[in-house]
């Protein structure tokens, strides 16, 4: 739970009318909400408004998460964020809104807004992987299966957390020098690192033994979030031979607290990379179906604001050589339906530029004296996305707290 930052007005313009969860020291119990610039509006108080919208259910808003909300068909989310539309145009000051149903942004606390029973983490970026292989390998290479097909893993969800809650540094087992060569010991995390991604929300479920195309895919995506996927190095290094990884990324996943719809982003979509290889037929888009948001990763040191800490990077979604559509076909292909709050995401999004690196591994190439370590206890980490036009997601963030040894 967390109260969002202040500074992101200009992400929740009329175009954006985002979902989410909300509770405040008067509404204990959570509930559905939206945002227009400061103002958070609770959903629950407006069943007279959307009393005529068809197949929307009374008291949907009245629920602890959006997942019934979001399973949905795509045309009652439309109706819905379009009459949130028509009555802000008719009055920005939101004074005619139904009565209680309006709080400031600085008085709510943020939930996470689905109750998420799978999610898988993948690798969409060719730059990533490449600076990721240069780090660990001293050559830039990618998986076999990388121009063929997304490559991911299932993730944790126990560890999935509302952006503001603190992640703490994990303990395990890793090399103690150059892996191969050194002893293994046990202890915290040395090499703690973040990761800049996209997640996506799924909302209409997929039946078991079900596929879907890449082309057909994004009516199963209710809308995105930021994800920052906390990644113990040392220990993910030691546990992905031969497989994993495990516990170098269930200390924490952070997720943003604003689900930004696909009709928010569509008018944000870009083309893709150019493909190396031919593609199966299940992964075929129209080749424009990239999304171009500006992504941003700042750290904060101990004690400072958020607006003195130093930008680790800038990127862009629209850069990764896969889309999340394409990933949602490629998941199902194998037939394990998908259900309404699935999370997908992205995995580290970056560019090639030394200031394009969506994580700290990507820097620590062997020979090079990288810009700063992996990250110290006390700092916050803190994910931003913008499309445009009054489009984003505000934001992703926080602190690292020190690793709680064991007690013997």
């Amino acid at each position: 739970m967390s109260s969002p930052q202040p500074g992101y007005t200009s992400h929740f313009g009329i175009g954006n009318i985002p979902f989410g969860v909300a509770s405040t020291a008067s509404r204990l119990h959570p509930s559905c909400v939206s945002r227009f610039q400061d103002s958070v509006l609770f959903l629950d108080k407006f069943d007279a408004v959307f009393k005529d919208i068809d197949e929307l259910p009374q008291g949907v808003f009245s629920r602890t998460s959006l997942n019934a909300f979001t399973a949905l068909p795509r045309s009652v989310h439309q109706a819905v964020r379009q009459r949130l539309q028509a009555l802000i145009r008719e009055d920005e000051s939101l004074r005619s809104l139904p009565a209680g149903s309006v709080e400031k942004v600085d008085v709510v606390t943020m939930h996470l807004p689905v109750e998420v029973g799978d999610f898988t983490d993948f690798s969409l970026s060719a730059d990533h992987v490449q600076n990721a292989s240069e780090a660990m390998t001293g050559k830039r290479s990618a998986p076999p299966s990388f121009y063929h097909q997304p490559v991911g893993y299932a993730g944790r969800c126990s560890s999935l957390d509302i952006s503001g809650t603190p992640v703490e540094r994990p303990i395990g087992q890793y090399w103690e020098g150059k892996p191969g060569e050194s002893r293994i010991v046990f202890g915290p995390c040395k090499k703690m690192d973040f990761e800049l991604e996209l997640g996506a929300i799924i909302g209409k479920p997929l039946p078991r033994r079900e596929r879907v195309t890449a082309s057909q895919a994004d009516k199963h995506i209710f809308g995105y979030v930021l994800v920052n996927d906390w990644s113990a190095r040392d220990i993910q290094a030691l546990e992905m031979n031969p497989l994993g990884p495990l516990n170098g990324k269930n200390a924490g996943t952070t997720v943003s607290p604003w689900v930004v719809t696909q009709d928010a982003v569509n008018n944000f979509r870009a083309a893709s990379p150019p493909r190396l290889h031919d593609v199966a037929p299940y992964l075929r888009d129209s080749g424009n179906n990239a999304l171009s948001i500006e992504l941003q990763v700042i750290v904060t040191a101990p004690g400072s604001e958020a607006s003195e800490g130093a930008v680790s990077c800038k990127s862009n979604v629209s850069w990764m050589y896969w889309t999340l559509a394409q990933c949602l076909a490629h998941q199902a292909i194998g037939g394990c339906g998908l259900r309404t709050g699935d999370l997908l995401a992205t995995g580290t999004v970056s560019g090639q530029g030394d200031g394009e690196h969506g994580c700290l591994l990507e820097h620590m190439r062997v020979g090079q004296t990288p810009p700063r370590a992996y990250l110290e206890d006390g700092e916050t980490v803190t994910l931003t996305g913008y499309c445009g036009e009054g489009v984003g997601f505000g934001e992703c963030t926080a602190v690292l707290l020190p690793a709680r040894l064991l007690n013997n």
